[in-house]
């Protein structure tokens, strides 16, 4: 790993958030923890984060007088949630070896643990099942060709009965479950359906992003990459309709964003600029140069395009669901999201190859008002009716926190 971090920054930042860790701990949690009960909750990275946060703050607001920890494996999820309030104390999950294991539940001595997703770690299972630490794993989700269910898997399926309950996201992962004779599992869905329609409710009013639409048609795309934008780019500029273009980065690099400004026809702006105007001036482009404000941004929206699936995977599609937006993405690794496949079957959702798969969909729905918002209607009511893993997960809690 530290020969990685030569080449990588985010690793880099990994690593340093590592350094030391165990013995910072170790002298800063005893003072904050004063002797409360503590819930460790784990997410990978920012995505699992999202999955986690309603458990976590059903949690909070149930168990006020509990010490929340809460962990991450990844930079992209630590650095951006480091100062999330929900939590009592947040850092880096030390690197899974035995002795690491031993010391971190050692010293946060936590009465119950919750792994988000597809979070395994043999020694951080081993450990928690030594103490007698209830486990949960939630919104996690198993596919066939994953070593559990291989014929010499028998080591790892092992680890899966160091969890005291595990709450599956689908049918299929319920069915690999029964297979290799598990029991204390569950079918609860998906955790992130709560939070995107937590959002959807609480949604902010965004003064600068209403002045930048002016009631006008308008795309959103959300979390886009470079692959993106070689192909929405092209499709942008061949359109016919007016539209208003809401474009959130993935990663906010200035000269990537500033090389997509010059390649596209219409007037563009930088968020960072645009809100020290008094938004006389009007464009068609406006760049977000912040990180955070995305799931905000949908509801400005009437229809959304998804980036990452040009790429190596998709990014979140239920944020702009929730506001019944239509949405579109690329046609590669999109399998992997069963919500994708769902939307896809159901209509909320299209696939587009290129260009001129883009151009087709977007002025079909610029120019067809009943269309769009049935569609954008499936998108919403898909979410509304998946509602409630939450309290599926919370109610088991309940049963072993009397």
């Amino acid at each position: 790993m530290r020969v990685a971090a030569w080449f990588s920054p985010k690793i880099q930042l990994g690593v340093e958030g590592r350094k030391n860790l165990l013995q910072k701990l170790e002298t800063v949690l005893p003072g904050l923890i004063k002797g409360r009960p503590v819930a460790w909750f784990h997410a990978a990275s920012l995505g699992e984060f999202e999955q986690g946060r309603p458990v976590m703050e059903t949690y909070r607001k149930e168990y006020p007088d509990h010490f929340i920890l809460l962990t991450f494996f990844s930079p992209s999820g630590y650095e951006i949630r480091k100062n999330y309030a929900g939590a009592d104390y947040i850092c880096y999950l030390p690197i899974d070896t035995r002795t690491n294991a031993q010391t971190f539940v050692r010293i946060v001595n936590p009465q119950i643990a919750f792994f988000i997703k597809y979070e395994f770690w043999y020694n951080y299972l081993v450990e928690l099942k030594n103490r007698n630490v209830y486990v949960f794993s939630f919104s996690t989700i198993f596919r066939a060709g994953q070593v559990f269910f291989n014929s010499y898997g028998g080591f790892y399926r092992k680890l899966l009965t160091y969890f005291d309950y595990i709450f599956v996201q689908n049918q299929e992962s319920v069915d690999l479950l029964q297979r290799i004779g598990m029991t204390r599992f569950a079918l609860a869905g998906d955790t992130r359906f709560d939070r995107v329609a937590e959002i959807a409710a609480q949604t902010k009013n965004l003064p600068v992003i209403d002045n930048f639409v002016k009631g006008q048609m308008c795309l959103v795309a959300g979390s886009v990459w470079g692959k993106d934008m070689e192909v929405l780019i092209p499709a942008l500029n061949a359109l016919k309709q007016p539209v208003k273009v809401i474009i959130a980065p993935h990663e906010i690099k200035a000269d990537e964003i500033e090389n997509w400004r010059k390649q596209l026809s219409g007037s563009s702006v930088l968020y960072s600029v645009y809100k020290e105007t008094n938004g006389e001036e009007s464009f068609d482009y406006l760049f977000i140069d912040n990180i955070g404000m995305l799931s905000s941004l949908y509801r400005y929206g009437n229809m959304a395009f998804i980036g990452g699936s040009f790429g190596s995977g998709l990014h979140n599609i239920l944020e702009a669901a929730t506001f019944g937006l239509p949405v579109i993405f690329g046609n590669k690794g999109y399998h992997k999201f069963q919500e994708a496949v769902d939307l896809v079957k159901l209509g909320g959702a299209k696939i587009v190859s290129n260009s001129t798969e883009i151009v087709a969909l977007l002025e079909n729905w610029m120019i067809d008002a009943e269309l769009l918002s049935a569609e954008g209607a499936v998108s919403r009511r898909y979410v509304e009716e998946r509602k409630g893993a939450t309290e599926k997960v919370m109610k088991e809690v309940r049963k072993l926190l009397v």
